[in-house]
């Protein structure tokens, strides 16, 4: 029997995903993006806000917008502005969606809680500051299913795990990277990092054992930056570049480092390809830093493994870019994935969308997707639990939890008192100031604070509504 013909055309229900611009009157003006350089994406989303680094002298700053407030930005809206030197990334917690981590030129890593209110004045008082790194800290991520844990990675070829909840450092990873560290990503359950370090190596690390489990030499022969992440079972995906400076991409398997599974060439062009990675659809976008495309591919167990599916094309180059987690996104209109182009003056969200006819709930689509909700405790995690993330479906679309205050319980040092004997006086200068007396006057001093804190909520709050009812909006 004459053998069957091939299928020419593969089939895959995200052949036809097509992008676009948001309208004018969609995108975020007047925004000073950073001009810092650094191969960071700048841009951070989630269900409620849109934040991204700004230029801003003598310090470091970044500015959160509520996400519906989109046209000009107002010159006066608050920043985030505790850091003493630029900051180089920020990443909003997975759990909470009013809490958002920067890392900063300045060696530290702060923590902040965003109101859901605009507030009045600039955010300079972080929840905790988490001080360990002696260089430059370029790379901060959360762990995808563990509460409050965050990794950070500096210039000191360090990378350091934190548990946010209570300010500790919980691991520290040194002697494991002999150079600058490019990026660092966590699989799914958050059991194992990938990094990419300019000594050409792509190392997979158990942070709990401490432990180099594989590592590859030269994934991509060029001699600039290599990225990677995690992709389904345990996969790695790497960009990168060829000794002849084209662009590669490459797929491996983490049982298997010798052999890439695929290894594609793209095209000549010296920007860094960020990776952005959606687990639900299997694609991976592709956004050049300076590229004024978004290409992107489907990943499945057939070869060619990594299947090409289009390119989003524009005029303006990207500085930046932020990728909205599946919960955020408008199921009603079958979008799959939604970026934040960063310009030098504006930010323009770009849509993702699989045409579909019908207006019922895809849910091929939108398989049951990670959720707010941790799936461990930090000290769980640390003691050696893994836990895949709690799921969600996205039938009925994703309502943002309101206002979630994080709290941070420090050691205190007073908790280690002195055995009571003959009382002590407790200051060096001798003077009658109890210790109740003086414990009085901070709790006093507290309150004030809260007074003072909460008088600003209520006259922000009735300026927010003032705002709306003069804008005739809502």
């Amino acid at each position: 029997p004459p053998a069957m013909s091939r299928r020419v055309v593969r089939q895959s229900k995200f052949r036809h995903v097509f992008g676009q611009p948001v309208k004018a009157d969609q995108m975020y003006e007047d925004i000073r993006v950073s001009k810092v350089t650094c191969d960071s994406s700048f841009c951070a989303v989630n269900p409620k806000f849109v934040a991204i680094i700004v230029e801003s002298g003598g310090g470091g700053a970044f500015i959160v917008l509520p996400l519906a407030k989109t046209g000009r930005v107002d010159k006066n809206h608050p920043l985030v502005t505790g850091h003493t030197a630029p900051v180089l990334d920020i990443d909003w917690c997975p759990h909470n969606d009013n809490v958002i981590a920067s890392a900063s030129e300045d060696t530290t890593v702060m923590v902040w809680q965003i109101p859901d209110y605009v507030p009045v004045r600039n955010i300079t008082e972080p929840v905790v500051t988490l001080e360990g790194h002696s260089k430059r800290v370029s790379i901060i991520s959360w762990h995808p299913t563990a509460r409050n844990v965050l990794l950070s990675a500096g210039c000191d070829n360090l990378v350091i795990l934190w548990n946010v909840g209570t300010g500790e450092m919980l691991l520290a990873l040194d002697d494991m990277h002999t150079d600058l560290i490019y990026n660092v990503g966590w699989n799914r359950n958050g059991s194992l990092l990938v990094t990419t370090c300019k000594d050409k190596k792509v190392r997979v690390i158990d942070p709990r054992k401490q432990q180099i489990i594989a590592e590859k030499t030269n994934p991509h022969d060029g001699t600039r930056p290599i990225r990677a992440i995690f992709v389904a079972d345990g996969k790695i995906f790497t960009t990168g570049f060829s000794r002849m400076s084209e662009r590669q991409l490459g797929l491996w398997d983490l049982n298997n480092f010798e052999e890439p599974i695929a290894l594609q060439e793209m095209d000549t062009s010296n920007g860094v390809l960020l990776p952005f990675y959606d687990a639900d659809s299997s694609i991976v976008y592709l956004c050049g830093k300076g590229d004024s495309s978004i290409r992107y591919f489907e990943i499945t167990d057939e070869a060619p493994y990594v299947h090409y599916l289009n390119t989003y094309s524009s005029k303006e180059p990207q500085r930046g870019m932020g990728f909205m987690p599946k919960r955020g996104l408008d199921v009603s209109k079958c979008e799959i994935a939604r970026f934040f182009k960063l310009h030098e003056r504006k930010c323009e969200p770009i849509v993702m969308t699989v045409p579909r006819k019908s207006d019922l709930f895809q849910d091929d689509l939108y398989p049951d997707t990670p959720g707010p909700e941790p799936a461990l405790e930090a000290d769980e995690w640390l003691s050696g639990k893994d836990a895949e993330p709690i799921l969600i479906s996205l039938r009925d679309g994703y309502v943002p939890i309101k206002n979630r205050e994080l709290k941070v319980v420090k050691k205190n040092i007073l908790d280690s008192k002195p055995p009571p004997g003959p009382r002590r006086s407790h200051s060096t200068c001798d003077s009658d100031f109890s210790q109740p007396a003086l414990e009085e006057v901070l709790e006093e001093i507290r309150a004030l604070k809260e007074t003072v804190q909460a008088q600003e909520k209520r006259i922000s709050d009735l300026e927010n509504k003032l705002c709306q009812f003069t804008n005739g909006t809502d």
